[in-house]
């Protein structure tokens, strides 16, 4: 009720209000010739106090009114007869609140229909009660806001000072969010730890969460073979293919083509990254795979498996191909052109300028791009899932199958699972373990960048 009929409203009420303040601060600024704030102001200052109170008043009722529609739902006559378990008696709230959303939804319990007429009623009772709310606030809101139109009135520095605010509220809440990721997995990786050994889990060789039982946790927890999958696919494989070409890529489009052919051709490359990953895997499972498999036969392999960690960490190279070409290109892109021409000057060929000029002065911006796709690579799961395969194996053989730390995770938290049980949470022990090579990846990386950053006039 409050979404689909106050919101238009409140937005038709600040347009409304935006137009005619501005007027009104206009004809004020005509008439006395200076205003400690410019017209525009005075109308966002309004648009703010309009939308800002309906929001907050929204939040509120919307955190409140479910507590109060189950209470009067609960009170009803209907209601007598429902179980008094609060699990069950939630339970049944819940489907009586989606058959009222949802005539056509079936739900398990009996009581669940009867409820749904009771529900339906207090919804749209206390919805338009929320409504009226929202309403009001927003228009207390205008009106306060309208009154303050003046000529010495500070409405710049209050929608400034309101700006300044959304800007740190957006820098907390990635900051917030990253903290609540890192809080979630330190805490669910406890909980594995307290049943697993960290050195077995992180030395062990043997990988098989399906068959840890009683005192067999320690032996069958080894991730090694996991952590080796993830760094031979996606920063080993992966990494042959897309630092040559993404390197040699972005060296031609700025030292060899012309202006056409780099029109053309960059935004082509730059066309991989948006290709969604499950593509890839397509790709990878269907074309490569079957490929790599036969090109193993003739190499004298018996019985090769379709899937294999070359196969994967081809296509995976691929798809980061533009990571490492973008950063090398704006790298070597922003060497001041006197270097380049000093160097040619003094008689050195174009091939050894780049080598020895421009590739060093761009060193920082192409290792922080490796360094983006090598983190990019190791978080990679579909292509994986679709073309590596589900053998967690400690080996060096590109034809064989193997698997990662991120199909581990996707097989481990997916179907019906036991939510405490060690084999469950050892995909948050290996999330942060994923988290914390990627973080040390990026470590190096501003260490790298810091060491080699050269200062050009």
């Amino acid at each position: 009720m409050i979404a689909s009929v106050i919101f238009p409203a409140v937005l038709a009420l600040g347009l409304i209000g935006w137009f005619s303040t501005l007027a009104r601060a206009k004809l004020l600024y005509s008439g006395r010739g200076s205003m400690h704030s410019m017209p525009g102001y005075h109308a966002w200052h309004l648009a703010l106090w309009i939308v800002l109170p309906a929001l907050l008043v929204w939040g509120l009722w919307s955190a409140v009114s479910p507590v109060i529609v189950d209470h009067t739902v609960l009170s009803e006559p209907v209601a007598a007869q429902i179980p008094t378990d609060p699990v069950q008696r939630a339970a049944i709230l819940s489907e009586a609140r989606n058959i009222a959303d949802d005539p056509g939804f079936i739900g398990f319990y009996d009581e669940s229909p009867t409820l749904a007429p009771a529900m339906k009623a207090a919804q749209d009772h206390y919805g338009l009660i929320g409504a009226i709310l929202v309403a009001v606030a927003a228009l207390a809101g205008g009106g306060y806001a309208f009154t303050r139109v003046r000529s010495g009135y500070p409405a710049r520095t209050r929608v400034e000072r309101v700006v300044m605010l959304a800007l740190l509220g957006a820098s907390l809440l990635a900051i917030l969010t990253t903290l609540g990721i890192v809080a979630s997995l330190v805490f669910e990786a406890a909980r594995f730890f307290k049943d697993v050994s960290p050195i077995a889990f992180l030395t062990g060789t043997h990988w098989a969460p399906a068959n840890a039982v009683g005192d067999d946790l320690n032996a069958n927890f080894g991730a090694v073979p996991l952590f080796w999958g993830t760094l031979y696919i996606g920063a080993f494989i992966a990494m042959l293919v897309a630092i040559p070409l993404g390197l040699m890529s972005a060296i031609y489009l700025t030292q060899y083509a012309d202006r056409r052919a780099r029109k053309v051709l960059k935004p082509v490359l730059e066309i991989l990254a948006g290709i969604p990953t499950v593509v890839y895997g397509y790709f990878a499972a269907l074309t490569v795979a079957p490929a790599i498999r036969d090109f193993a036969a003739a190499l004298g392999y018996q019985n090769p498996s379709t899937e294999s960690a070359l196969a994967a960490g081809l296509v995976m190279g691929v798809m980061i191909i533009p990571f490492v070409s973008s950063m090398a290109d704006d790298a070597i892109a922003a060497v001041p052109r006197a270097m380049a021409d000093g160097s040619l000057a003094m008689g050195a060929t174009r091939s050894e300028t780049i080598k020895k000029v421009l590739l060093p002065a761009a060193l920082p911006g192409i290792v922080a791009g490796v360094m983006l796709a090598v983190s990019r690579a190791i978080g990679e799961t579909m292509i994986v899932v679709m073309a590596a395969g589900a053998t967690a194996r400690l080996t060096a053989d590109p034809f064989a199958s193997m698997t990662t730390v991120t199909y581990q995770i996707v097989q481990l938290l997916t179907g019906d699972q036991e939510f405490n049980s060690p084999k469950t949470l050892s995909a948050f022990a290996l999330g942060l373990v994923l988290f914390i090579v990627t973080l040390i990846l990026n470590i190096i990386a501003l260490r790298v960048v810091k060491r080699f950053r050269e200062a050009y006039e």
